[in-house]
């Protein structure tokens, strides 16, 4: 199991924000309490969230770049901008529900063409 934070640069006040997630709740509520976020700033989750944040897409944080530091140095994975959207696609084939499932395996795909583009523009 695993926390993730991408590379994203959001704006946010004065502020530039990222996102951190996890395979599991229990892993990215750990790593929030280490690295110092308030537990309130959960968004995507069905009865922690609160107000437009439960209808996140996805269960995560938005961080500073500074607890994006913290979070690597306590294991956090670094992923690139995709990152979000590739846990979302796993979660849905994980799920077995056919419909997901091909969601899920469409968006990898999409993920995969991004990418070699990214590479081939980075060349």
């Amino acid at each position: 199991m695993t926390v993730y934070v991408d590379d994203v640069r959001h704006a946010f006040g004065r502020m530039v924000m990222c996102h951190l997630w996890a395979d599991t709740l229990d892993e990215l509520l750990a790593m929030v309490d280490a690295i110092g976020v308030q537990r309130k700033w959960i968004q995507g989750h069905p009865t922690l969230s609160f107000g437009k944040h439960r209808h996140a897409s996805w269960v995560h944080f938005d961080i500073s770049l500074g607890k994006k530091d913290l979070a690597l140095r306590q294991g956090a994975v670094l992923t690139d901008r995709y990152g979000p959207v590739e846990h979302c696609a796993r979660l849905d084939i994980a799920s077995g529900v056919p419909m997901r499932v091909a969601r899920g395996e469409k968006h990898l795909d999409a993920i995969a063409k991004a990418r070699a583009i990214d590479r081939r523009a980075a060349v």
